[in-house]
């Protein structure tokens, strides 16, 4: 566990008095059982011969505090981010997939932030032809693209009242070529700072509410704020048409206006600053309340990126100015750049703990201002610049995407907005072929195990080598929730521990104190394949993880007797349940 983490309390003497207990047994079993054929794992004979004692392997004693929550978070504390980038490649137009829906529906609910760096340079076009807006492409692809799109979208989910597709093979693999040639434009345009336009029509938002209204997600729509007058006061003319058009199909959204404002001048030459920011927000929610069915809408902002020393202080100028206009406080992280080119590099400490100190800076200015503002991470990934092939897009990037979960709950982050669900690069969820890639697999069972409420964790070690707690919390992470109640096979009252073990040998981890003594179903995650951490596929307790025929695989759980040692195979990640623990923090 992170050595800034607030969730490890000095709890009462009863804990270490069952700690003290379970120590002197153990020591007491590791003399006297050496003929016995049911010793525990760490009695077991050395391949020398000689038997090692307890003292000589690591042992971690765990216990949770299931009193009280330390923390209480949304209900969509896992959600989802999609760039406006696809409408130029197209796949806007395909988010009416069967597959895709399915897929989106599986990390419901969540939030659905339409919005990134390509939202300073999105206009709205009240226009129902794409043609016109589509930009470049190849000509045989482009000729009657929109009617075959149209005849594709003939299957209708009677259930949720919304447009579901099956697309033909050909039309999804004449996409793929499109967008990979469209992928190049955008890349460029990324590394020169030099963005062009790009138009949403009100079909194309139609295929959007779709999309988010078919999965169970709520949209929040990312509004241009680049869009300046030449005394570089914030334009709307095309704002006040888009939230008349979508209150007039009754679109429940929510707003944020920018992404990323400390980066403009190196974006455009042209900086915005705090007060200026503040004004343009201030007129944002004039123009929510002056349209009828958004007076009481949500808005968000300011996505401040990475809280260095500029982004820091157009947040304290933003929040002193107009910190109780926004509903709740957002900003940005991701962990490396595109050049990072090691598996090495997604598993150092170092890097996993700098999320910690951004938070820290972060909440540090909010306080200041607005004391108890809801902050959310409104833009995370684990790299910038599209990630890196076979390394962001693989089961190594689960550790940093796990980890960002467990460290933004306990410190008390609402939401963690991930980017992207489906896009171009690699660092999203889903692949072009509309396969789950690792880090999708990581998010389900989350969002199937993991509940809003966060538990404190109390962890200790005993080992023959000094300084014990420094391999716990360094290598070791630990976090506890209460298990969702949308899953209806665990009773109120259970909760849930997940674990990352960076460590590069199997670690055994004793549940201690009010864990004592309970069954526990586990969901251990590994790599599958020959590839290691750079796989792109998970099993689950040793069963690969595939879609079939648009349907998720049962997520069957090991079974742990009560009272047996949980043994965490190395560089792997795991959820355990703990049945019928009646906590009181999650009765209620």
């Amino acid at each position: 566990m992170p050595k800034s983490s607030p969730c490890v309390f000095p709890w009462s003497s009863l804990w270490l008095a069952s700690l003290a207990t379970l120590v002197v047994q153990s020591v007491l079993s590791s003399s006297y059982s050496s003929s016995s054929t049911s010793s525990s794992a760490y009695q077991r004979p050395a391949a020398s011969g000689r038997r090692q004692g307890f003292m000589e392997r690591t042992l971690i004693l765990l216990d949770v505090n299931t009193r009280s929550p330390i923390r209480v978070l949304n209900d969509n504390f896992l959600s989802l981010q999609l760039d406006p980038s696809i409408i130029k490649d197209g796949w806007l137009d395909f988010l009416s997939s069967k597959r895709l829906v399915t897929l989106a529906r599986g990390l419901s609910p969540a939030f659905l932030r339409f919005g990134g760096k390509r939202s300073d340079f999105l206009q709205f076009n009240n226009q129902k032809n794409l043609a016109k807006f589509r930009g470049p492409g190849p000509d045989y692809y482009l000729k009657n693209y929109e009617d075959d799109i149209v005849r594709s979208d003939i299957a209708l989910d009677k259930q949720n009242g919304c447009k579901v597709a099956n697309h033909p093979d050909i039309m999804l693999e004449l996409q793929r070529e499109k967008a990979a040639s469209t992928q190049l434009v955008l890349l460029k345009e990324q590394l020169s700072n030099i963005y062009s336009n790009i138009t949403i029509t009100a079909r194309s938002l139609d295929k959007l509410y779709n999309f988010v209204d078919c999965a169970g997600l709520h949209l929040i729509f990312g509004i241009n704020a680049l869009h300046r007058n030449p005394d570089n006061s914030w334009n709307t003319s095309s704002i006040l048409s888009l939230l008349k058009y979508s209150a007039g199909k009754k679109y429940n959204i929510s707003w944020e206006l920018g992404n990323e404002p400390n980066a403009y001048r190196s974006m455009v030459g042209r900086a915005v600053n705090s007060t200026q920011l503040a004004q343009d927000y201030t007129k944002l929610r004039t123009l929510l309340q002056s349209v009828r069915y958004y007076h009481r809408a949500h808005l968000y902002g300011p996505n401040a990126g990475r809280p260095r020393k500029n982004a820091i202080l157009l947040l304290d100028g933003f929040m002193k100015n107009a910190g109780s206009v926004v509903d709740a406080v957002t900003w940005q992280h991701y962990y490396m750049d595109g050049r990072v080119n090691k598996v090495e590099d997604f598993l150092k400490t170092r890097l996993l703990d700098t999320l910690a100190e951004q938070i820290t800076k972060v909440t540090k200015v909010v306080n200041t201002h607005t004391p108890g503002k809801k902050v959310w991470l409104g833009g995370l990934g684990p790299a910038w610049a599209g990630g890196i092939n076979n390394l962001s897009d693989t089961y190594a990037a689960g550790f940093l995407w796990v980890n960002t979960l467990g460290m933004a709950a306990v410190q008390g982050i609402d939401v963690v907005l991930r980017h992207s669900f489906f896009d171009y690069g690699y660092t999203h969820l889903v692949d072009q072929h509309f396969n789950p890639l690792p880090d999708y697999w990581f998010s389900l069972v989350f969002k199937r195990l993991v509940g809003p409420r966060v538990l404190a964790v109390r962890v200790a070690g005993l080992q023959r080598k000094p300084q014990p707690g420094r391999v716990i919390r360094d290598k070791l992470r630990i976090y506890a929730h209460c298990t969702s109640y949308d899953n209806h096979n665990y009773v109120r009252g259970a909760i849930t521990i997940y674990i990352i073990n960076l460590h590069r040998s199997r670690k055994k981890i004793k549940l201690a104190g009010t864990l004592r003594d309970k069954t526990v179903h586990q969901y251990l995650l590994q790599p599958y394949g020959t590839d290691g951490l750079r796989a792109k596929h998970v099993q689950l307790n040793g069963e690969k993880l595939l879609m079939v025929d648009n349907e998720f695989p049962e997520l069957r759980p090991k079974t742990l007797r009560a009272g047996r040692t949980i043994a965490m195979p190395p560089m792997t990640i795991g959820f355990y349940v703990i049945k019928n623990m009646n906590a009181n923090a999650c009765r209620r």
